[in-house]
């Protein structure tokens, strides 16, 4: 049985453009770039071209753009850099509810320091309330709000350029994990964070840009603005990283057509064939390559396990703590049914044979386990 997967946006493929780079900048890319002598000059311009890539689809400078060690690393050193050099404006860090867990985890931590925090609710779509994050920052000591610019569960977008208009001044920290490849991420953000691995890159690269004049502080002490990971890059990944992102833009539009056209078809076929299932998120204002479905009668795991025995790998449950069969938070904020929950997340492979293969399995999978329950007259 061919495998179909559909859970890229926890991973996607490795675009083909990355596995060339990652192929071609092995011979020089495990050098030192901080070393004067020729290999370690030349591991230094391979990482210069690859921030000068990213710097260009980001629409900002080179200096502006750091690596790290992955998404989360971007995440959380973004976010406590941003706390720390932001102490004389207050100590609140305002966040969505919707948030992934590592955002989450950064204002545990930061509440866990004797900081505070205000978390923002979300509409039935998972749209987070503006004139909720207006009503935090007008009570003042904000030193930091973080809004992701796309939900990584349901697809909906956020409205980023509203929430920029409305911080007054306090610093925009924006997760674009989710987008970053797959959609415009804009330019109404002071600090951005994003993952190679959701777009087509390798896995180990994270990607962190400060735009110049934002206060940062690097939380591991070193000195300077950069943001890089200490201890070393993986430049071929790296390299790879930005060739995918490259290419991945280049092909975007395209792309998103396609996509945007298989997930409408999801949209309206799954309801079809399988009754009381309840498609989340934005109908219209959304990512174009993710769905998730909440069906109310069956857990979430079942689910995925079926359809994976019938060849399709799918996303169940919190997309960021599945692997401990968590209920996800998103759901729960969104007021849906969060334990009988599936995404599924669409790449350049897949097509619409595949898609239509899988609504008929679902709809197979979920009348088998109806039978199993013996919750035939469901």
């Amino acid at each position: 049985m061919t495998s179909i997967y559909l859970d890229a946006a926890t991973a996607a493929p490795l675009h083909p453009v990355a596995h060339q780079a990652l192929q071609a900048a092995a011979d020089d890319g495990w050098h030192d770039p901080s070393r004067l002598y020729g290999r370690g000059r030349a591991a230094r311009r391979l990482l210069d071209a690859a921030r000068e890539t990213v710097a260009d689809v980001l629409g900002v400078t080179a200096p502006e753009v750091s690596f790290t060690a992955n998404g989360t690393a971007a995440i959380a050193t973004g976010i406590a850099g941003a706390l720390s050099a932001n102490r004389r404006r207050g100590d609140v860090l305002v966040h969505g509810a919707v948030e992934h867990s590592a955002v989450l985890r950064a204002a545990a931590l930061h509440t866990d320091a004797g900081g505070r925090r205000t978390s923002i609710g979300v509409s039935r779509t998972g749209r987070v309330d503006v004139d909720a994050i207006e009503a935090a920052v007008a009570e003042g000591d904000v030193a930091l709000v973080a809004v992701q610019s796309a939900n990584h569960e349901v697809g909906t977008r956020q409205p980023i350029a509203r929430i920029a208009e409305v911080v007054e001044g306090a610093p925009l920290f924006v997760d674009a994990a989710a987008s970053l490849g797959h959609d415009a991420v804009g330019d109404h953000w002071s600090i951005l964070a994003a993952s190679a691995h959701k777009w087509g890159g390798p896995s180990g690269v994270g990607v962190l840009a400060i735009r110049k004049g934002v206060r940062w502080h690097s939380p591991d002490g070193f000195d300077g603005h950069r943001a890089e990971t200490p201890g070393g890059l993986d430049i071929p990944a790296i390299v790879a990283a930005a060739a995918a992102l490259r290419a991945v833009e280049t092909e975007r539009n395209t792309e998103t057509d396609r996509q945007r056209a298989m997930v409408d078809r999801l949209r309206h076929e799954v309801p079809a064939v399988v009754p009381y299932v309840e498609v989340v998120g934005d109908p219209e204002d959304r990512l174009p390559h993710i769905v998730t479905f909440s069906y109310p009668f069956e857990s979430g795991e079942p689910l995925m396990l079926e359809l994976d025995r019938e060849g399709f790998a799918v996303s169940a449950g919190s997309a960021c703590s599945a692997s401990r069969l968590r209920p996800s938070h998103v759901l729960e904020e969104m007021g849906v049914l969060a334990t009988g929950s599936i995404r599924v997340s669409l790449h350049p492979g897949v097509t619409e044979e595949d898609v239509d293969r899988f609504t008929e399995t679902l709809a197979r999978v979920v009348a088998r386990l109806r039978d199993d329950a013996g919750a035939t007259d469901l």
